[in-house]
Protein backbone atom coordinates (compact mmCIF):
# COMPACT_ATOMS: atom_id res chain seq x y z
CA UNK A 1 0.00 0.00 0.00
CA UNK A 2 1.27 3.46 -0.85
CA UNK A 3 2.07 5.80 2.04
CA UNK A 4 -0.68 8.25 2.92
CA UNK A 5 -0.02 11.93 2.15
CA UNK A 6 -1.25 15.07 3.91
CA UNK A 7 -3.57 15.89 1.00
CA UNK A 8 -5.17 12.43 1.30
CA UNK A 9 -5.92 12.95 4.99
CA UNK A 10 -7.23 16.48 4.42
CA UNK A 11 -9.54 15.31 1.63
CA UNK A 12 -10.73 12.43 3.84
CA UNK A 13 -11.72 14.92 6.56
CA UNK A 14 -13.48 17.10 4.00
CA UNK A 15 -15.35 14.06 2.70
CA UNK A 16 -16.18 12.98 6.28
CA UNK A 17 -17.65 16.40 7.00
CA UNK A 18 -19.83 16.21 3.89
CA UNK A 19 -20.93 12.69 4.80
CA UNK A 20 -21.86 13.78 8.32
CA UNK A 21 -24.01 16.56 6.85
CA UNK A 22 -25.77 14.10 4.56
CA UNK A 23 -26.79 11.73 7.36
CA UNK A 24 -30.48 11.79 8.31
CA UNK A 25 -31.44 13.78 11.35
CA UNK A 26 -31.51 11.78 14.55
CA UNK A 27 -34.85 12.02 16.31
CA UNK A 28 -35.50 11.20 19.93
CA UNK A 29 -37.35 7.90 20.29
CA UNK A 30 -40.83 8.17 21.75
CA UNK A 31 -41.49 11.78 20.82
CA UNK A 32 -43.64 12.77 17.89
CA UNK A 33 -45.59 15.72 16.59
CA UNK A 34 -49.23 15.84 17.72
CA UNK A 35 -50.14 18.81 15.56
CA UNK A 36 -52.41 17.82 12.69
CA UNK A 37 -51.12 18.24 9.16
CA UNK A 38 -53.03 21.03 7.49
CA UNK A 39 -53.53 21.61 3.83
CA UNK A 40 -52.19 24.83 2.38
CA UNK A 41 -53.77 26.58 -0.52
CA UNK A 42 -51.89 26.71 -3.79
CA UNK A 43 -51.04 30.40 -3.28
CA UNK A 44 -49.58 29.64 0.14
CA UNK A 45 -47.45 26.85 -1.32
CA UNK A 46 -46.15 29.09 -4.09
CA UNK A 47 -45.27 31.84 -1.63
CA UNK A 48 -43.46 29.49 0.73
CA UNK A 49 -39.68 29.71 0.78
CA UNK A 50 -39.11 26.12 1.78
CA UNK A 51 -38.84 24.00 -1.32
CA UNK A 52 -38.75 20.24 -0.93
CA UNK A 53 -35.10 19.31 -0.78
CA UNK A 54 -33.86 16.15 -2.42
CA UNK A 55 -31.57 14.40 -0.05
CA UNK A 56 -29.05 11.81 -1.14
CA UNK A 57 -28.03 9.69 1.80
CA UNK A 58 -24.42 8.53 2.10
CA UNK A 59 -23.41 5.05 1.04
CA UNK A 60 -22.12 2.52 3.56
CA UNK A 61 -18.59 3.06 2.19
CA UNK A 62 -18.93 6.80 2.82
CA UNK A 63 -20.01 6.11 6.40
CA UNK A 64 -17.10 3.70 6.95
CA UNK A 65 -14.62 6.28 5.69
CA UNK A 66 -16.22 8.94 7.89
CA UNK A 67 -15.92 6.70 10.95
CA UNK A 68 -12.29 6.00 10.10
CA UNK A 69 -11.59 9.75 9.91
CA UNK A 70 -13.34 10.20 13.26
CA UNK A 71 -11.09 7.50 14.71
CA UNK A 72 -8.06 9.35 13.35
CA UNK A 73 -9.10 12.63 14.90
CA UNK A 74 -9.13 11.00 18.33
CA UNK A 75 -5.32 11.02 18.16
CA UNK A 76 -5.31 14.83 18.41
CA UNK A 77 -5.88 17.16 21.38
CA UNK A 78 -9.37 18.61 21.62
CA UNK A 79 -8.47 22.15 20.49
CA UNK A 80 -6.69 20.78 17.44
CA UNK A 81 -9.74 18.64 16.63
CA UNK A 82 -11.84 21.80 16.47
CA UNK A 83 -9.29 23.38 14.16
CA UNK A 84 -9.31 20.36 11.82
CA UNK A 85 -13.12 20.25 11.69
CA UNK A 86 -13.35 23.99 11.09
CA UNK A 87 -11.02 23.64 8.13
CA UNK A 88 -13.00 20.63 6.87
CA UNK A 89 -16.07 22.87 7.10
CA UNK A 90 -14.32 25.26 4.66
CA UNK A 91 -13.69 28.13 7.08
CA UNK A 92 -10.94 30.47 5.92
CA UNK A 93 -7.67 30.67 7.83
CA UNK A 94 -8.34 34.18 9.13
CA UNK A 95 -11.60 33.17 10.85
CA UNK A 96 -9.97 30.00 12.21
CA UNK A 97 -7.12 32.12 13.55
CA UNK A 98 -9.57 34.51 15.21
CA UNK A 99 -11.36 31.58 16.82
CA UNK A 100 -8.09 30.31 18.31
CA UNK A 101 -6.53 33.70 19.05
CA UNK A 102 -3.68 33.53 16.56
CA UNK A 103 -2.93 34.58 13.01
CA UNK A 104 -4.20 32.68 10.01
CA UNK A 105 -0.66 31.54 9.17
CA UNK A 106 -0.20 30.14 12.68
CA UNK A 107 -3.55 28.35 12.46
CA UNK A 108 -2.41 26.88 9.14
CA UNK A 109 0.83 25.67 10.78
CA UNK A 110 -1.11 23.99 13.61
CA UNK A 111 -3.41 22.34 11.05
CA UNK A 112 -0.41 21.18 9.02
CA UNK A 113 1.22 19.74 12.14
CA UNK A 114 -2.02 17.90 13.01
CA UNK A 115 -2.22 16.48 9.48
CA UNK A 116 1.42 15.32 9.68
CA UNK A 117 0.72 13.67 13.03
CA UNK A 118 -2.24 11.76 11.58
CA UNK A 119 -0.26 10.81 8.44
CA UNK A 120 2.53 9.39 10.59
CA UNK A 121 0.07 7.38 12.70
CA UNK A 122 -1.81 6.03 9.68
CA UNK A 123 1.40 5.06 7.91
CA UNK A 124 2.66 3.33 11.06
CA UNK A 125 -0.60 1.36 11.28
CA UNK A 126 -0.35 0.30 7.63
CA UNK A 127 3.28 -0.69 8.07
CA UNK A 128 2.43 -2.65 11.23
CA UNK A 129 -0.42 -4.45 9.44
CA UNK A 130 1.86 -5.34 6.52
CA UNK A 131 4.50 -6.73 8.88
CA UNK A 132 1.89 -8.82 10.69
CA UNK A 133 0.56 -10.10 7.38
CA UNK A 134 4.04 -10.99 6.14
CA UNK A 135 4.91 -12.60 9.48
CA UNK A 136 1.76 -14.70 9.38
CA UNK A 137 2.54 -15.85 5.85
CA UNK A 138 6.09 -16.79 6.85
CA UNK A 139 4.85 -18.80 9.82
CA UNK A 140 2.50 -20.77 7.59
CA UNK A 141 5.36 -21.75 5.27
CA UNK A 142 7.70 -22.86 8.05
Amino acid sequence: MNPVEIEDVASRFLHARRTARRLPRAGVQGFYNVWPAFARTEFERLAADNKPMLRFYPTPRDIDEMLEAMRWIQWLPEATRHLVWMRADRHDWVSIGKRFGCSGKTAWRHWRYAMMHIVMQVNQEHQHQQLQHQGGALRLKA
